[in-house]
């Protein structure tokens, strides 16, 4: 089978040319490619069984991938730096990722209430996965547990709501700040535990 530059009868530094001069298409492979990345890079490990990645179309499960670690199933949401925003100042990188749902849609919370956002849910998901290749192009990943992640404070939902509603805007630093490590075995761990009831 022919790949795909000979499918597409460009060369490499045609699609560079390309992915480089269309930022809405450089963020979306970055993204997939990103999937990609972790998976390949952490959980391709023996430990974890049934690894699948959720159909993108398919609004009902939040998650990119999904694997069972020790019995339990454990939902990771990948997701990437808005690369327009890093900066790197006295040897530490900054940056802010999008953690939000591709579609605004209407959600019941665990008050009863219903809200229509594009906020991901606490508990929607168990673990997050940051890709970090912008700062300085290197294929690193920070991981953090869901629960631990900021709530929104948009004035728009009632604060009797915000704390069901994670931040759709997020910071995040090199070297690593709390909730984020670079081990997702650790917090993969601390999940099971919690979802035991242990």
């Amino acid at each position: 089978m022919a790949n795909i530059l000979e499918r597409w009868e460009i060369s490499v530094d045609e699609l560079t040319q390309i992915v480089d001069e269309n930022p809405s298409l450089r963020g979306f492979m970055i993204g997939y490619v990103s999937e990609f990345k972790v998976k390949q890079m952490f959980f391709t490990d023996p430990r974890l069984t049934e690894t699948r990645k959720y159909d993108d179309h398919d609004r009902t499960k939040k998650g990119d991938l999904s694997f069972f670690y020790k019995g339990v199933e454990i939902r990771v949401e990948s997701k990437s730096l808005q690369s327009t925003m890093v900066k790197h100042q006295n040897g530490i990188w900054k940056g802010t990722f999008q953690c939000d749902a591709s579609d605004r849609r209407k959600v019941t919370l665990p008050n009863g209430n219903t809200v229509e956002t594009t906020c991901l849910l606490v508990g929607e998901f168990d673990l997050v996965a940051v890709n970090l290749f912008a700062f300085g192009d290197q294929w690193r990943f920070a991981f953090a547990k869901n629960g631990d992640l900021p709530r929104t404070t948009y004035k728009k939902y009632k604060e009797e709501d915000r704390q069901y509603l994670l931040s759709s805007s997020m910071k995040i630093t090199w070297p690593l700040q709390p909730p984020f490590v670079e081990d997702p075995f650790i917090l993969l761990d601390e999940i099971v535990k919690e979802k035991l009831g242990r």
